[in-house]
């Protein structure tokens, strides 16, 4: 190796080839790169300006909104090819014909009439200029008047739409001029407006810099909200701009973004796009070919979506909506659960603040049974509900109110005792009746004063043991839970880091991963025992700005009276929860229909079954339809013109002459029938309605969620 850092390679060679004298070589300077290697150039903001002053017009319920062009609500009536170019060719031979008569005289000539009244007499002389200028002009009128009502009968302006060059190039998007300042919303005209001008000139040049993303934008825009309802002061917000600019209000975990992305997201609106509403017949004109989004004013009224394994539900609904929530809560405008089968693809860990794996030891947060309450009677109302909830009889009206009897009259005389609850070895041993730490329970209570939990204490062993007594029943679910594998979860003693859903008031991004192989059941419980916790928690919330939502992967085993009944009060918590079902079967039958009815977004993935069709069909009802049953007669020509003329008609229109008869009925029909719902749905599609917070309604779509 040479000094100057090249290779040396002359005693490699059998004969090397002697190097002519001269002055030594001296190496070039290398161009210093204007980046550290694998740094990407620094961005400007134009693709983030341009993104935030794109039009996003109102549109009808769950309509992709960004970049959006309303359609009309009409489809216009488009004529067959063939029928257009034959009655064009036709209307031009008549034009012809008519020329050709008016020019040869067969007409008379009292179409020059109007021609000899302009014309004076000194420009009639023979070889005129004028005369001959006036003449041809007055011909070429006639000629643009004939062809201008031809062109109007045989639709020649139809023809050059379709067939002409308006059709061959491409329509190339009009260049938007820049907003007025006090409408440009990367000038924040609502903060100049407060008098917070330099907050507003701070976080302009940052939009304009490169340095502000979608969640920032939408993360200030909410903290701005808090300033206007009173929540903060304007002092404090503006401080926090100056002092940290796009970065200011940050999120508890200090992320401005997730760390990948999957889906479409506009955070100015709040949808996520979840595919492309399909050019369908039987989707309404106005709805086809737009962009499908969901936001939280859909989320709102509760998302079921009932599919066949393999047909989409976790990558191309589960996921997005996952995706975008989490978005929300990193712009402090929501707080999210998501609840899935460890594995199932619900988003990269680094994507949530809070990941609780029951039954992985290597879980750094454990799942509080109790739901962080301290009343006991709420505690054994969830806990009842996640324990034997799918016991209770299926129809509404039930409850599981004797088994939040039999965990009430425990758990208040242990917490009396202990401070806390009972883990849940603790608790099985209360349930099953064993006489020493009833004992010691009665013993502790004995003396302090306590009558009413000696009461219940007694009310219980007197119960235990009697023919009906659920504490059995009790018992045995809650050994589901005493397990080995469960060994480090539950624990109430305070020395784990257990989550409680009361955390909803804040925007915390939470996973909860439950365990499969081999604890179907207890998988089930613990997802009823979040479900009941969720209703129960947000219905207590303070600030109800804060969207709430609640994503179950797989609801097999978890819908209970009780749980329809607090689906049904999320609406009016600002709160909302998506559920998904492989099929309807996993639901008892008394509740399929209040299951459907409380939620206001239904969607049908392809390879339903007639059974879950038919459950569909009913739900959405029928419509008042437009049917026309038409008779088409052939008419025969018994004369040579008249043949000659049938001719000339099946050359044009393709179709034999007939007489038409068309009657016209108004049906009722539905909209969705069971077999097309079970046969007519593309792999890949889905058919899906909506309704609003506000009460809108979107019709059954044929969705595309591959687009």
């Amino acid at each position: 190796m040479d000094s100057d850092g090249t290779r040396d390679t002359r005693g490699t060679h059998a004969n090397p080839v002697p190097r002519p004298a001269g002055p030594p070589e001296v190496p070039a300077m290398p161009v210093r790169p204007p980046a550290a290697p694998g740094v990407p150039p620094r961005p400007d903001g134009s693709g983030f300006l341009a993104w935030l002053r794109a039009p996003r017009p109102e549109a009808l319920p769950g309509v992709w909104r960004f970049g959006y062009r309303p359609r009309t609500e009409q489809e216009p009536e488009l004529i067959p090819a063939r029928q257009l170019i034959g009655g064009a060719v036709i209307a031009f031979l008549v034009g012809w014909l008519i020329w050709s008569l008016l020019w040869n005289g067969y007409l008379g000539g009292w179409w020059l009439l109007p021609l000899y009244a302009m014309i004076p007499d000194s420009w009639a002389q023979p070889h005129s200029f004028a005369s001959v200028v006036v003449v041809y002009a007055y011909y070429v009128l006639i000629a643009l008047v004939i062809m201008i009502g031809v062109g109007r009968l045989g639709r020649w302006s139809e023809i050059w739409r379709r067939y002409g060059p308006p059709a061959w190039r491409q329509v190339k998007p009009r260049a938007e001029r820049p907003p007025a300042p006090d409408q440009d919303p990367a000038e924040w005209p609502q903060l100049r407006a407060a008098g917070a001008v330099d907050a507003a000139e701070r976080l302009a040049a940052e939009a304009r810099a490169g340095l502000m993303r979608d969640v920032d934008l939408a993360r200030i825009a909410r903290a701005w909200q808090g300033v206007r309802s009173g929540r903060h002061s304007l002092a404090a917000f503006t401080g926090a701009v100056l002092k940290d600019g796009a970065a200011a209000c940050l999120h508890p975990s200090g992320e401005r973004d997730l760390p990948a992305r999957l889906a479409r997201h506009d955070l100015l609106t709040g949808q996520v796009r979840l595919g492309t509403t399909a050019d369908d017949p039987r989707n309404p004109y106005v709805y086809r070919g737009a962009g499908l989004g969901l936001g939280p004013d859909l989320l709102g009224t509760s998302l079921l979506a009932v599919g066949p394994a393999g047909s989409g539900k976790t990558g191309t609904v589960v996921r997005p909506l996952a995706e975008s929530l989490c978005l929300h809560a990193l712009a402090g405008r929501a707080a999210v659960v998501v609840v899935g089968a460890a594995g199932a693809g619900l988003g990269p860990i680094d994507a949530y603040d809070v990941v609780v794996r029951i039954g992985n030891p290597e879980s750094v947060y454990d799942l509080d049974l109790y739901g962080g309450t301290a009343d006991p009677d709420e505690a054994a109302a969830v806990l009842a509900e996640a324990l034997v909830g799918d016991l209770a009889d299926p129809h509404p009206g039930s409850d599981s109110r004797r088994s939040t009897t039999v965990l009430a009259q425990l758990l208040g005389p242990f917490r009396a005792v202990h401070g806390r609850f009972p883990s849940v070895p603790e608790l099985r041993q209360l349930l099953d009746g064993a006489p020493g730490p009833l004992a010691e329970l009665r013993a502790a209570l004995e003396g302090s004063g306590q009558e009413s939990l000696l009461r219940e204490l007694d009310a219980r062993q007197r119960q235990s043991g009697h023919p009906g007594d659920v504490a059995a029943v009790l018992a045995d679910r809650v050994a589901l839970l005493d397990r080995p594998a469960f060994a480090g979860f539950f624990d109430t003693s305070g020395q784990s880091k257990p989550f409680s859903l009361k955390a909803l008031d804040h925007p915390v991004r939470v996973r909860i991963d439950l365990p499969e192989r081999g604890h179907a059941d207890a998988s089930r419980m613990l997802a009823r025992l979040v479900l009941a916790q969720f209703t129960a928690s947000v219905a207590v919330r303070e600030d109800r700005s804060l969207f709430a939502c609640l994503v179950l992967d797989d609801a097999t085993g978890v819908v209970t009276p009780e749980a329809v009944r607090g689906i049904q009060r999320l609406r009016s918590a600002n709160a909302g929860a998506v559920l998904t079902l492989r099929t309807l079967d996993d639901v008892p039958r008394p509740l399929r229909g209040p299951l459907l009815g409380a939620t206001g977004c239904r969607m049908a993935l392809s390879g339903l079954t007639p059974w879950d069709g038919q459950d569909f069909a009913e739900v959405w009802g029928k419509e008042w339809t437009e049917a026309r049953d038409v008779t088409d007669r052939q008419i025969i020509a018994e004369t040579p013109a008249g043949k000659a003329v049938h001719m000339l008609r099946r050359v044009i229109t393709g179709k034999a002459p007939t007489a038409r008869a068309v009657t016209v009925r108004q049906v009722e029909r539905e909209r969705w029938s069971a077999s097309e719902l079970a046969h007519g749905v593309p792999p890949g599609h889905a058919v899906l309605s909506l309704t609003s917070v506000k009460g809108e309604h979107a019709p059954p779509l044929l969705v595309d969620l591959r687009a």
